[in-house]
Parts: C-alpha cells; structure tokens; sequence
C-alpha cells in the first residue's frame, strides 16, 4: 500500500493533484480544500489511501493520517465507497464529521451530494462508537465561513485567475443566502461564475 507521496507538484487541477515521485507523476485525488494549500512547483507531502478496482488504481490524498482514517473508516459502512468518503471530507472537516457522527446529526451529513436521510443513519448507527472524539464542536460559523473564503480564493489563483476576479466571484457567492456554504460548493460556484466572464 502506498501510505503518503512526497514530491514536486506538477500540476493541480479541480478534483487532483500530480505529484512528481522519483520522476513519475501520480494523480492525487483530494478535496478542495487540500487542493488550495499546494502550488505548482512547490514541494507537498500527503498521506494517501491506495483503492484498488479491477479497472483502476486510485490514490486519494489528505493533509494528514487523521483524515486518511476516516476515509477509511466511513467506507466500511455498506453503501459508502471512496468518491462518497472523499465528498464527506470535502464538505465537513474531520472533527465536523465527528460530530455529526457521534451527536447523530443528520442535517450536518445529508448536506453531503450522495447522502440521504437513510444513508446519514445508516452511517451514525454503524460509525458512532468508532469515530473518536471531537476536539471542537464542528459547527459552521463566522471562522468558517472566512477559511472557506481563502481556501477558495487561494485554489483559484492557483488555477491561474486574479486575486481581484477571485475575490469579487467568491464574494457573490458567499453573499447569496440561498448559495453553498461548503468550500467545495463555493468554489464550483465561483468557477461557473468567472467562466461566465472569460
């Protein structure tokens, strides 16, 4: 099993990164988040998660082994594979999805694409006595809502746009009351909008 990469980034693109290991280029799949702190030619360690398929290998990167587990651990639940266990790290951090695992929050992890309500049980039932605690309480706040303003405003300028366009995109999504709140969400968004201006 391959448990981390460690190497130049050769590029980074919306749901991957490709990092350069002894001169071969793995694809790295990880969250949006991950994806706005790494830049191209910049040196990144991740701690990865080998998934094996009879048509593909698949490497799944995180920031730290913390997250590489509960990949891990939400996919021995029936129905939940490693695209599903990626969306859940993407829209809640790992002490988010704690919580809502173990304080059995079904709102928190239905807003999860792919999770309804009979999932987000399914997943508190079989997964409350394993995920571990919580070190804070995990609910979305002002300091949230500003990190998700940097890490996609950071992920789009790494993409190639300016900080000026970025912001002005983000900040339109983030002032919509009925737009995402979730980075992934807000930084699919604001790309729609700025390919609207280019």
């Amino acid at each position: 099993m391959i448990s981390s990469v460690r190497g130049r980034v050769q590029s980074v693109a919306l749901d991957h990164v490709v990092v350069e290991v002894s001169g071969i280029g793995l694809a790295v799949r990880t969250t949006p988040a991950t994806l706005a702190t790494l830049r191209r030619g910049a040196e990144a360690e991740l701690m990865t998660s080998l998934v094996i398929r009879e048509d593909s290998w698949t490497l799944y990167g995180f920031v730290d082994a913390d997250a590489r587990g509960l990949f891990e651990l939400v996919q021995t639940v029936s129905g939940v594979g490693p695209r599903l266990a990626l969306a859940m790290l993407a829209v809640l951090d790992p002490d988010q999805l704690r919580h809502a695992v173990s304080e059995g929050d079904l709102t928190a992890l239905t807003k999860v694409p792919g999770i309804g309500r009979k999932g987000a049980e399914r997943l508190v039932v079989e997964l409350r006595d394993k995920v571990g605690p919580t070190t804070s309480p995990g609910a979305p706040g002002t300091a949230a809502a500003s990190e998700t303003r940097t890490s996609v405003i950071e992920a789009l300028v790494g993409l190639g746009f300016t900080a000026k366009q970025t912001e002005q995109a983000v900040d339109a999504v983030l002032a919509d009351p009925d737009g995402p709140a979730d980075t992934a969400g807000v930084l699919r968004r604001s790309l729609a909008i700025l390919g609207r201006k280019s």
